[in-house]
């Protein structure tokens, strides 16, 4: 899992944004581990990323879509193999709010990404924050 942190704005309008160029991150991710895996599954709804999903089903690869319907791209869920509605999964997945407003508030954010993060990605220079890692951010 790739995460990080949007960085906020104010529009042209005054109105509160949050920006974020994640998908450059996730798209070198996936091309790199391409020849190793057989299924990729991606959470996102976001259509800028059907190139990339174009891009590793070309390499043989099965992707799933996981979203939510009314917000994911209809040019994504067309590309994917498998679109699933995130809202299905909800009793999979889902967790109880009070359970997890219940858990202890000192435990801290790298306490809780190291313990959710595979071992084989733990030493990776984009979870560490390693050199070069937000050079193009400046100036967004």
């Amino acid at each position: 899992m790739v995460t990080k942190a949007g960085k906020e704005f104010i529009d042209q309008s005054g109105r509160p944004k949050i920006k974020s160029n994640v998908n450059v991150e996730l798209a070198i991710d996936a091309m790199e581990i391409a020849p190793r895996i057989d299924q990729m599954v991606l959470f996102s709804g976001d259509g800028d990323l059907r190139s990339l999903v174009q891009a590793v089903q070309r390499q043989g690869i099965r992707v799933v879509v996981v979203s939510s319907t009314p917000t994911a791209a209809q040019v994504l869920r067309r590309q994917a193999d498998e679109f699933i509605d995130i809202n299905e999964l909800r009793d999979k997945i889902g967790r109880d709010p009070a359970a997890r407003l219940s858990r202890s508030s000192s435990e801290g954010r790298a306490a809780r990404e190291q313990r959710h993060t595979p071992r084989h990605l733990r030493n990776s220079p984009a979870l560490r924050g390693g050199a070069g890692r937000d050079e193009w951010d400046e100036g967004d």
